[in-house]
């Protein structure tokens, strides 16, 4: 229903009185006074508002008009809390925005921006379900007024998701969830972008109703600058100054205008008119424009723009470059006085020791958690990807690291055979009289060793040079015999036994890993050769063995595995990373989207973000690690001598960790490359420092003590005690693990909680 323009005169009378009588500020839903605020965008490097007087009454209509990047937006952030004024006081409904008990930021103000700021994936009914719990509605008030916003603002069905809508419609439901809970004050940034002329009748024709009373006040910005003449008040701003603060009629009766654009074009040149050169497009407007004799006190001489903001721009004509060294004035008429009265002290609401202990409230819990788990019920090919990626990078790791090698080639020259016309092949016994081929045959079946016979050593050499095997192996002529002198002759061998009884090994050691396997195969494989040569000739195997003995471990397998060395260190570090992804990629999501900010107008705050996050996020943690726990131990029989408990509350006490560090990630970071860029700019430091795939006992002394204090140095430490040792949580090494993951986590919380709360933008 539509108001006549009688009717409307009428009420425009009607405010006019109402406004005679207003003495009080408190009766004001919103004064700004001298703004001055600095913000810096890609377009222009700052945004200035400098000399704002505004002032809002209660049940007021205010359109807000200006050329883009004149600083609507941004006054609007600084109005609902979410900026602040570089200097200035800014009273919204009764107390300065953030204040306790002042609503602002919270459910007394609706606030649509400019971006949808919705989550796609959500139908009309979620969406409003979800901004009606904020603002502490209950689901059949929300469900009753689904269907009246359905055919106010010609919404299709309410199941249908927002992101198969159109963006006039996405839009549209934007203004639904600002409208929802019948706020005091609602700021609404260009609400009528993209909608048809017929629904933007019917938008501020429901705008005057709900004003009508003086229960609502609404703050708009428009593209459409003649639809606000239908406000109360509008706002003329340019170039962060304003120009005029007055009803439309007034400004168009003054000006002899047409239109509130002509007034805007005008009050623009007389603005621009205290400069002593003007281009000839400026020149022309000018001389066809009759400028109006201001009265004294209309132009504030004080406020001095600066040259790159004075131009006509935007939705109000093409750019008009008016590039001087004198400064341009700004047109704000000051009917009531030069210097305006300070703002009363607000009231500040008596406070218990309780109030200080909420620090969260039971209906934006419910609303936030129940929006997480949603979102992850309408992604389940992601979440089946994010809880699948760290089993799949287990499997990887019990795949690939700490097995031994399998077929390192071994150049062999044999000078004790005549190759190629001999094979080397010969039964162990104490007459063998080629010893060589037996010790070779037993590496190659025992070690997997991969031996290829040469005929001179040049040829063996070249293999080795040109990166075809990892090592020359060259043969004595009498090898066997003179290995029979040594054992027989004991002290009296002659000398050249000694030497044509060792075998010459030239090793490629480009690859120290590869080079350190075949040592070893090679050394252990000719002790235990000879030992059971010893045994086939009767004489005690011990002579060939070292004088140490290693008795059974303590701890470990006789044969140690680097798998079980790595596997700590590699778990905790799978899940504290992908929480890292996980809650930072999900944060930035909502930043960028709006969403964030919208819900902080709303009243939420960042403790209750982060444990919304925190609650839901543990529960895709849970799953990540019963499998990849389940992978590890059960499925690949990694060593698992402790307990299962243990094992289980130290790894989740690292997903949650990583989880904090992700908030930290998302509060620092604007955008998903920087968040990508510290997030792997942290990984290999954590895997480098953390004792993970190498001792810390090795590194460097001052690096050393960095690692201490990183956050998965203890908690490898632990957890590898508890794998290989079966230590409880009465051992130091254990419990250490345990509060350092506490610590961490504490500090991270407080990081990303003190950065939510003063990083306003």
């Amino acid at each position: 229903m539509t108001e006549g323009p009688n009717d409307l005169e009428l009420r425009r009378r009607q405010f006019k009185a109402q406004m005679s009588t207003v003495h009080s500020r408190k009766q004001q839903a919103v004064c700004v006074r001298r703004a001055c605020k600095r913000y810096g965008t890609k377009s222009n490097p700052y945004v200035i508002l400098d000399g704002l007087n505004m002032t809002v009454p209660k049940g007021c209509i205010y359109g807000l008009l200006g050329a883009s990047g004149c600083g609507k937006t941004t006054l609007l952030h600084c109005i609902v809390g979410r900026k602040r004024l570089n200097s200035g006081e800014i009273w919204v409904l009764g107390g300065r925005p953030g204040s306790r008990g002042s609503g602002v930021p919270g459910p007394r103000v609706g606030y649509m921006p400019q971006e949808v700021a919705l989550y796609g994936e959500f139908t009309i009914r979620e969406t409003l379900k979800y901004f009606g719990w904020i603002s502490n509605m209950t689901t059949e008030q929300v469900e009753s007024k689904v269907d009246f916003f359905i055919k106010f603002l010609m919404l299709p069905d309410a199941d249908r998701q927002v992101k198969n809508l159109s963006g006039g419609q996405q839009r549209r439901v934007s203004l639904a969830a600002t409208l929802l809970h019948e706020p005091e004050l609602l700021i609404l940034d260009e609400p009528t972008v993209g909608v048809d002329p017929l629904l933007r009748n019917n938008i501020w024709s429901h705008l005057v109703e709900i004003t009508k009373h003086g229960r609502t006040t609404v703050i708009i910005t428009t593209h459409y600058i003649d639809e606000t003449r239908q406000a109360h008040l509008i706002g003329l701003m340019r170039g962060g100054y304003f120009l005029a603060e007055e009803s439309p009629e007034r400004l168009i009766s003054q000006f002899g205008a047409e239109s509130l654009e002509d007034v805007f074009l005008k009050l623009s040149v007389i603005q621009n008119m205290g400069k002593r050169r003007r281009s000839s497009i400026l020149q022309s407007v000018t001389d066809t424009i009759q400028v109006p004799a201001l009265s004294v006190g209309a132009v504030n001489e004080a406020a001095v723009l600066d040259d790159e903001v004075g131009e006509i721009s935007g939705e109000f004509g093409d750019n008009v470059s008016m590039s001087s060294r004198t400064g341009r004035v700004s047109i704000a008429p000051e009917p009531n006085a030069a210097v305006p009265p300070e703002l009363p002290p607000e009231d500040e609401p008596e406070t218990s020791f309780k109030d200080y202990l909420k620090i969260v409230k039971k209906n934006h819990m419910r609303a936030l958690i129940w929006k997480n788990f949603l979102w992850m019920w309408r992604n389940i090919p992601i979440m089946m990807f994010i809880i699948g990626l760290p089993v799949g990078q287990i499997i990887l790791f019990c795949w690939s690291i700490g097995h031994d090698p399998l077929g390192i080639k071994l150049s062999v020259v044999n000078n004790e055979i005549d190759y190629p016309n001999e094979f080397c092949h010969e039964n162990l016994g104490c007459n063998s009289t080629r010893l060589s081929c037996i010790y070779l045959d037993y590496v190659t079946q025992n070690y997997s060793l991969d031996v290829k016979y040469y005929q001179t050593e040049a040829e063996a050499r070249n293999t080795v040079e040109k990166g075809n095997s990892w090592a020359m192996m060259v043969v004595p002529h009498n090898f066997s015999d003179s290995l029979r002198s040594r054992l027989d002759n004991g002290r009296d061998v002659p000398q050249w036994d000694l030497v044509t009884s060792t075998i010459g090994i030239y090793a490629d050691k480009s690859n120290e890993n590869i080079a350190t396997f075949l040592t070893r195969d090679l050394l252990f494989g000719f002790e235990s050769f000879f030992s059971k040569f010893l045994t086939s000739c009767d004489i005690d195997s011990k002579i060939a063995s070292l004088p140490i003995r290693w008795e059974k471990p303590l701890y470990g397998y006789e044969n140690p595995d680097f798998t079980d060395f790595a596997a700590p260190g590699v778990i905790l570090t799978i899940i504290f990373f992908m929480a890292v992804a996980l809650t930072s990629g999900a944060m930035l999501m909502e930043r960028n989207e709006g969403i964030l900010e919208r819900s902080l107008v709303n009243g939420i705050n960042g403790t209750e973000i982060l444990f919304s996050q925190v609650i839901t996020q543990f529960v895709v943690m849970l799953g990540q690690t019963i499998m990849v726990l389940l992978f590890a131990f059960v499925i690949f029989q990694l060593t698992q001598e402790g307990s299962w408990v243990l094992v289980f509350i130290l790894t989740l006490l690292a997903g949650i960790c990583g989880m904090c560090f992700g908030f930290v990630v998302s509060c620092v970071c604007d955008n998903e490359r920087s968040a990508t860029y510290l997030a792997l700019g942290s990984f290999l430091p954590i895997v480098m420092l953390c004792g993970i795939i190498w001792p810390i006992e090795a590194m460097n002394d001052y690096l050393r003590f960095v690692s201490y204090v990183l956050p998965l140095t203890q908690a490898t430490d632990s957890l590898r005690c508890i794998l290989a040792r079966g230590w409880s949580i009465s051992n130091p090494v254990v419990y250490n693990g345990f509060i350092s993951l506490l610590v961490w986590n504490a500090v991270f919380l407080a990081i990303s909680i003190l950065i939510l709360k003063f990083k306003k933008g």
